[in-house]
């Protein structure tokens, strides 16, 4: 099997990097939290939200608190054992020796 046969492309940006990592480690973010972690605009943000919902890597849920819209972001099952599969695939190349 390739080295890199397990890199995912859709994780080569840091912004969606970061997305998936946040996500790992917490059940539901919001779209402000997100922003104000990865320090990016809104149009950044929801462009590389937009390319992780459509390979179906995270969930989105729409509501209202106080009548203000409110968008909480979820990695699915498929975008948890893709992120995995993609930062296992890194840790495997930094520990191969020359």
């Amino acid at each position: 099997m390739s080295l890199l046969e397990n890199i995912n492309k859709l994780f080569d940006h840091r912004v969606r990097l970061g997305i998936m990592s946040i996500l790992m480690v917490n059940e539901n973010v919001n779209f402000k939290r997100l922003k104000e972690l990865l320090e990016v605009t809104d149009g950044n943000l929801a462009s590389h939200i937009k390319a992780l919902e459509k390979a179906n890597y995270l969930s989105v849920q729409k509501s209202f608190i106080d009548r203000k819209p409110n968008t909480q972001y979820a990695a699915t099952r498929l975008g948890k054992k893709e992120f995995q599969k993609h930062i296992d695939a890194l840790e495997e190349i930094i520990k191969r020796k020359n």
